[in-house]
């Protein structure tokens, strides 16, 4: 549910407040006061791409902010995001007179296409737009599946992979048919890049490792001279490290028991004449482990050499050189153009196939059966809707498999006894298709449930006894959703639970308009004035009164 919605510098509204709350919620005001500016903050919040158009004249920028009760759903999308969220989620979108858009969720700066995927679980927005959306056969799929559900939606996730599991293997077997001198052509490549790593077949870290041994190999002279002069230094010479150690124990050790201090000192000169004597034998031993191996440099080098090629080829590095054989000895067995290789793909695509007609059967069957009860429960609807005589009938037509099952949905229509029944594009008027819709949403309000459903003048192209029924039905809806409604029939507007008006003035240099809700006596005067265009009419007045008191009605 939507707890309050603010909007600041958007369109001809200098700044607004709605307190929004359960039950039905109306908007209404004059014609260009900005009502929709309202049905427009929602659609920015819901990700909907921005217009600089919509920054108020003589403002650098438009900020709209909303509370939301968030689902764990929601929340957890939030705050993978980087955002936080704690009983409330605060979303909100800037946008800039020179262009620029910015969305927030859970005060973090998110992508507006996080703010589209918040929305689908927030808030469902029905305009006079997606009436002519309602004619298009995948809007009619979708509307069934929702009212059938889990029947359906249990199905759909064992289909569509099945069906794109399908569809790769046509793909696939299609390729290795019509491509086959692309890939022979692409088969010798790759062998005659495998044959010149396998010839060499490095090793991981060999090429660092070779680089070490061509070094000592090629400075082997000056390694273990430098190692035995080391070595003599510390130990064999007159004035050797190891027999100036020795001098400074025998000047230490027969007076160093006499304190702690001193004591502790010809101990280290102990330890450091074992280490030096130990370094020495090591510097002597690594001497005599150098190997003068001049044929063994010129193989090393050879060695660097080839390693150095593939890496030019196939690297630059040899583990990518490592990597680009491992790859290609996959890609070898793919292309193989084999009759082993097709078959099994044929065998495959066999069975799945199978699967994937089954599993669109089980969907015909689902869809079927939920056209029945959807065509009846709606049809019921519009009889409450003043269209006693409508006709309404979901046909499912099996065809082939496609990425949703193999059906076309199609809705028929007849508005009047004795009518042909005919596609619903083609047989409603505008006033029979905002009928139809939110008699649709009416029905699927308990199967499919979005917390707040918003409805921007569906109601156009109606009027008498009619709206008084969609009235009576919008607030019917309100029992299972927060509804928010803009509309300008009173009739409609006398069920609401929470009346607001769009108010505009004019200054003579620029227009601004503001958004009050009406406690009773004011809501009797915004009705009169809808009913007569006059609020201070005493029979347009006692007339609003009579519709407050209808819709207080059971």
């Amino acid at each position: 549910m939507w707890n309050y919605l603010r909007l600041e510098s958007l369109g001809v509204i200098e700044e607004a407040e709605l307190d929004l709350g359960p039950g039905f919620t109306v908007i209404t005001g004059e014609t260009g006061a900005g009502k929709t500016m309202v049905v427009t903050a929602l659609g920015l919040l819901r990700g909907e791409r921005a217009d600089t158009g919509l920054v108020r004249r003589g403002s650098d920028r438009a900020r709209i902010e909303a509370s939301v009760a968030a689902t764990p759903e929601v929340s957890g999308l939030v705050e993978e995001a980087g955002g936080h969220v704690d009983d409330e989620l605060l979303l909100a979108r800037v946008l800039t007179s020179a262009g620029r858009s910015r969305a927030l969720a859970g005060g973090a700066t998110v992508p507006a296409a996080l703010l589209s995927r918040l929305a689908d679980s927030l808030v469902a927005v029905h305009g006079q737009s997606d009436q002519q959306r309602l004619v298009r056969p995948q809007e009619q799929r979708h509307a069934l599946d929702r009212f059938a559900g889990d029947a359906v939606a249990d199905v759909l996730r064992e289909y569509q992979p099945a069906y794109e599991r399908l569809q790769q293997l046509k793909r696939r077997l299609h390729d290795l048919r019509t491509h086959a001198g692309e890939r022979l052509q692409r088969l010798d490549l790759l062998r005659h890049g495998l044959d010149e790593i396998d010839a060499v077949d490095p090793q991981p870290g060999e090429d660092e490792e070779l680089v070490q041994r061509e070094n000592r190999l090629a400075h082997a002279e000056a390694l273990a001279a430098a190692a035995t002069g080391a070595s003599s230094v510390l130990s064999e010479d007159e004035a050797s490290a190891a027999a100036a150690l020795a001098a400074a124990k025998a000047v230490v050790d027969p007076v160093a028991g006499n304190d702690p201090r001193l004591e502790e000192l010809a101990d280290r000169i102990t330890r450091a004449a074992i280490d030096l004597t130990d370094i020495a034998s090591e510097l002597a031993a690594y001497a005599a482990d150098i190997d003068l191996d001049p044929a063994g440099l010129a193989t090393v080098q050879e060695r660097r050499a080839a390693i150095t090629a593939l890496q030019r080829r196939y690297g630059p590095s040899l583990d990518e050189v490592i990597a680009w054989a491992k790859h290609a000895r996959e890609e070898v067995l793919e292309l193989d153009l084999d009759d082993t290789a097709v078959e099994r793909l044929e065998q495959e695509l066999a069975q799945v196939r199978g699967t994937v007609v089954d599993l669109a059967g089980r969907l015909t069957k689902a869809r079927t059966t939920a056209a029945t009860q959807l065509s009846e429960a709606v049809g019921a609807e519009l009889a409450d809707l003043a269209l006693p005589s409508a006709h309404l009938e979901i046909r499912v037509v099996p065809g082939d498999p496609g990425p949703h099952g193999a059906d076309d949905v199609e809705i028929w229509f007849a508005a009047n006894s004795g009518a042909e029944p005919r596609p619903l594009g083609r047989a409603a008027s505008g006033g029979e298709l905002s009928r139809l819709m939110l008699a649709i949403e009416v029905v699927l309000a308990g199967r499919d449930p979005v917390p707040t459903l918003v409805f921007d003048e569906v109601d156009a192209g109606i009027g008498g006894r009619t709206a008084v029924e969609v009235g009576r039905r919008l607030a019917r809806l309100a029992d299972h959703a927060q509804v928010i409604a803009v509309t300008h029939l009173p009739q409609v507007a006398a069920f609401a639970d929470s009346h607001f008006v769009v108010s505009k003035s004019d200054d003579g240099s620029i227009t601004s308009s503001s958004v009050v809700r009406l406690d009773h006596d004011r809501r009797v005067d915004e009705l009169a004035r809808m009913l007569a265009g006059l609020d201070d009419s005493a029979a347009a007045q006692e007339h609003a009164r009579e519709l407050l008191e209808l819709a207080r009605t059971p």
